[in-house]
């Protein structure tokens, strides 16, 4: 068989979805789990980190920490789920001195904390260097947001803003002379608040998270809701530092507002007649395009339109 490099990750997915069990509920193919159970549904998620990849120059142990929470709870509020708490599974290599272990637990708890869920347990072993965090969150009684209810003529929107943490990065990483915060990348937040607000309003019908980048997010509803999507680049809301980076050093905006990823956006669909219930809601969006019947999604310039390329991140 063909290495995992080739293979890909999609396609993993599914080759593993054939050989295991379907189980009750809402399993492999979304941001995360639906477990049904006696007292009321659990929604679960895991999702790892690694020093090799997630650990940017200038970051702090503790700012590591926060995004191995932060991409797990991101997945939770994809769905519009409420965070309980988190489980930790800890390879690090042994010559890593304690205190940055310390710090980077800290990292994880003042994330979970912020959005009111705490660390119940996990694992330490001697290893690469990586963290891998379950989550586990609840509907209370809301539906969950998946990916795959997008329909042709739906529109599609986008929570905040793009391209910040990508900005970052490489203003950082190339030393550029650019004073933007460093938050979007070091300290990211997920749209928690907005992912409820979305699951209660009964106009949404797919979500996904965009800590991959917006054109991964946009191709997974895609994929799940076998649909299209024409996605239009003026009308993408423009993050913090993009347009400054990008002129400092060469790099498209579309670069890091599409393919990049590192925000913690909401990607979502509604039902246009229900347009007027998403504005009642305290969530910033912006209209970004339509759901089609194309086989994936389309980015749309001016007087140009292709498909919509893969994330980098």
């Amino acid at each position: 068989m063909a290495p995992l490099k080739e293979v890909g990750e999609r396609a993993l997915i599914d080759g593993i979805m054939s050989i295991i069990r379907r189980p009750p509920g809402l399993g492999p193919g979304d941001d995360a789990a639906l477990i049904p159970f006696p007292g009321g549904d659990i929604v679960a998620c895991t999702d790892s980190v690694t020093f090799k990849r997630h650990f940017p120059k200038g970051m702090t142990y503790m700012e590591f920490g926060w995004t191995a929470a932060a991409v797990n709870i991101s997945d939770l509020a994809a769905m519009g789920a409420e965070p309980i708490g988190l489980l930790a599974a800890l390879t690090m290599p042994p010559e890593l001195d304690a205190a940055s272990l310390y710090d980077l637990m800290v990292g994880m708890d003042r994330c979970a904390g912020s959005f009111g869920s705490y660390i119940y347990g996990g694992d330490t072993k001697f290893g690469c260097g990586a963290v891998s965090c379950t989550a586990i969150g609840s509907m209370n009684g809301r539906t969950p947001m998946l990916r795959s209810g997008a329909r042709p003529g739906d529109v599609v929107a986008v929570t905040g803003s793009l391209g910040s943490a990508a900005a970052v990065f490489f203003a950082m990483d190339r030393g550029l002379d650019c004073h933007i915060s460093r938050s979007p990348l070091m300290a990211p937040a997920p749209r928690v608040a907005e992912g409820v607000a979305l699951s209660s309003s009964g106009a949404v019908t797919s979500c996904a998270d965009l800590s991959d980048g917006l054109a991964e997010g946009a191709r997974s509803i895609c994929w799940a809701s076998h649909a299209g999507m024409d996605i239009h680049m003026p009308f993408l809301p423009e993050g913090d530092g993009v347009d400054l980076v990008s002129a400092k050093s060469g790099i498209p905006k579309e670069d890091m507002m599409l393919y990049w990823g590192g925000d913690y956006e909401l990607l979502f669909t509604f039902d246009k007649d229900k347009r007027d219930v998403l504005y009642d809601l305290d969530v910033d969006f912006s209209i970004i395009g339509m759901v089609t019947n194309d086989d994936g999604p389309y980015i749309n310039y001016e007087g140009r339109r292709e498909a919509m390329g893969h994330g980098r991140h």
